[in-house]
């Protein structure tokens, strides 16, 4: 397994479908909406991708502002890739692109969740999500 890591090569919706298909990421993702990943891909600005030849093997999805924080919003690793290191090499070179003051934050799949602490990640528990449809109250 010779896998290369790109920053910002360009990803096919279908090759970012399929990975999420392949990886326990599709699950919570509208893989059946391409209008929707079309947007997931196209407004990103921050996109570290992991190739096994012309196979996209992972992904770590980011928008950030390069200075203050970045959002990881999709850490995806095809399942027969996965516990060989390249989940962390992407975040690391995520990390890499971002100014020295920038925080990487992201929200962990349940199963996933206690994989950040042993990375270095901190738990922070003041996270809020807006649900779509729910209208913001007084």
């Amino acid at each position: 397994m010779a896998v290369s890591f790109k920053v910002n090569r360009p990803i096919t919706i279908d090759q970012f479908t399929r990975l999420l298909e392949s990886s326990t990421l599709g699950e919570r993702r509208p893989i059946h909406d391409r209008e929707c990943m079309e947007g997931m891909i196209s407004n990103s600005n921050l996109i570290v991708s992991a190739w096994d030849g012309a196979l996209l093997v992972g992904i770590a999805r980011s928008v950030t502002d390069f200075h203050y924080a970045c959002y990881l919003s999709d850490l995806a690793v095809h399942k027969s890739y996965q516990k060989s290191g390249i989940g962390k090499r992407l975040q690391s070179l995520t990390q890499e692109q971002l100014g020295p003051l920038c925080k990487l934050i992201l929200i962990a799949a349940p199963a996933a969740n206690s994989y950040y602490g042993q990375i270095g990640y901190t738990h922070n528990d003041r996270c809020w999500v807006l649900e779509p449809g729910v209208t913001i109250g007084n």
